[in-house]
């Protein structure tokens, strides 16, 4: 069973980790500014991929955003994409000004 944990750095960015029995298997490297989380990268083993372990690090950043009251900047592609495709579910987080 696989399992995100959050990893907050005072100095540097912070990260999503996910977790299963093998280990660390994937991350998304994001930073919070002021009401804004920027993510700048998800990553999952290639061994893993396919396995919805991507969607895992997403649904994770997004329930942490609503949270806590943040905004996205999704420069990480795979974010991006899925914030075009399934716009209606993340226009509430989505920060389309910064994002330019």
């Amino acid at each position: 069973m696989a399992e995100v944990k959050i990893n907050i750095q005072e100095n540097g960015p912070s990260s999503f980790d996910l977790h299963d029995q093998d280990g660390k298997v994937g991350e998304m490297v994001f930073d919070i500014q002021g009401n804004d989380l920027t993510v700048y990268h998800t990553e999952v083993s290639p061994e893993k991929e396919g396995l919805g372990y991507a969607k895992l690090l997403l649904d994770a950043m997004v329930a942490y955003v609503r949270q806590n009251n943040l905004k996205v900047i999704p420069l990480c592609p795979y974010v991006h994409l899925q914030f075009r495709r399934h716009e209606a579910l993340y226009q509430d987080i989505w920060n389309k000004v910064k994002e330019e």
